[in-house]
């Protein structure tokens, strides 16, 4: 069994788990027709959930069982802080550019920069998972996972809430929203008790996953590896096939549009994510690589990590007031586009950056 267990794992590692993006497009599709769709993504939203607070969480203990937090650490998290913070930045400098360009004013204005704003949030816990399964890059990926958690279920939703509260009062409304739940604003804080209980467990007694023994370790690696091809699986499942029309995708690139249709705002998105983020880090942080201030694994992560895909649980902060249909249709195209640039990212810098 523990033999099984091993040969299994090594199929369910690195860049053999990105089929399973294709298989979770293809059996929801099936399942959808069977069962009818508002089923399927009610499960698939349960699934989610438990992907984050049961599978990545122990992902992230197993990986922080070995790393004993020093300098390295705390300066790599140091630099995700900072590109966090000015990737948030240029959305917001973006959006405010094109609100005059595209001619957005009043509450559109404000939505319409809300729902930039954010769809910069990425899937590091979904696709960006893939990274953990490269042994050189496995730590960084999953600090950079639990910070990009901070920025997308506390800082986010604290920026879109105040902004709430100031057209609630040019209103004169005494209306409420929904805040994001409860589970969700405590999920980066959840997550990082897992990391930190790792550093400190390691640390101060010495445990280490050989501490589980042979066959405990093995069956441990096993379970927590299931995250990525899971993961994966909920991207494929999340991508609909009613989007996918030749149509559709003459609207997302042609330069003809109207004020009052949603695609400008799409395409927008769509460049951000996929051209102009990615280009500026890299502008930004090939300087101190080249010259040696930046080790390959973080230039690597961060790099790759800056054109994922924009992740679907920003559909969680709807109640926020970003555009729904603006952000689920940015976050199918981006995942579509990005995720095989991500593969070749993948692929290409482990072998160029050994």
């Amino acid at each position: 069994m523990i033999e099984i267990l091993e040969t299994a794992t090594d199929y369910i590692s690195g860049l053999y788990t990105l089929p399973w993006i294709l298989v979770g497009f293809i059996v929801t599709i099936v399942f959808s027709k069977v069962i009818g769709e508002e089923i399927v993504n009610k499960i698939m939203k349960k699934l989610g959930l438990v992907i984050l607070y049961v599978f990545v969480p122990l992902l992230l203990f197993r990986i922080f069982l070995g790393v004993d937090f020093r300098g390295n650490e705390i300066a790599f998290t140091i630099l995700c802080f900072i590109i966090f913070t000015l990737m948030y930045l240029l959305a917001y400098l973006f959006a405010l550019s094109k609100t005059k360009k595209l001619e957005i004013t009043g509450q559109d204005k404000t939505d319409y920069i809300k729902t930039v704003l954010t769809n910069q949030g990425r899937s590091s816990a979904f696709i960006g998972g893939a990274m953990l399964a490269i042994p050189q890059w496995s730590i960084y990926a999953a600090l950079y996972m639990s910070i990009g958690a901070i920025f997308l279920f506390a800082a986010i939703p604290y920026i879109l809430s105040y902004l709430h509260k100031k057209e609630i009062k040019k209103q004169n409304n005494n209306s409420k929203i929904k805040a994001l739940p409860w589970y969700l604003k405590l999920y980066p804080w959840y997550l990082l008790c897992f990391a930190f209980a790792a550093i400190i467990l390691h640390r101060n007694i010495g445990l280490s996953l050989q501490s589980f023994g042979t066959n405990g370790s093995t069956i441990f690696t096993f379970f927590t590896q299931l995250t990525i091809p899971m993961a994966l699986y909920y991207v494929g499942a999340g991508i609909h096939p009613h989007d996918l029309k030749i149509q559709e995708l003459k609207k997302l690139f042609s330069m003809k549009y109207k004020n009052k249709d949603h695609w400008p705002w799409v395409r927008n998105i769509f460049t951000l994510t996929v051209l102009i983020t990615p280009v500026l880090t890299l502008v930004f942080l090939l300087p101190p690589f080249i010259f040696g201030l930046i080790p390959n694994p973080w230039f690597s992560v961060i790099i790759i990590n800056s054109i994922l895909p924009i992740t679907s649980t920003n559909m969680f902060l709807i109640p926020y007031g970003i555009n729904k249909k603006v952000t689920a249709l940015s976050v199918t195209w981006t995942t579509i586009v990005c995720v095989p640039i991500v593969v070749l990212l993948i692929t290409g810098l482990d072998i160029l950056l050994q």
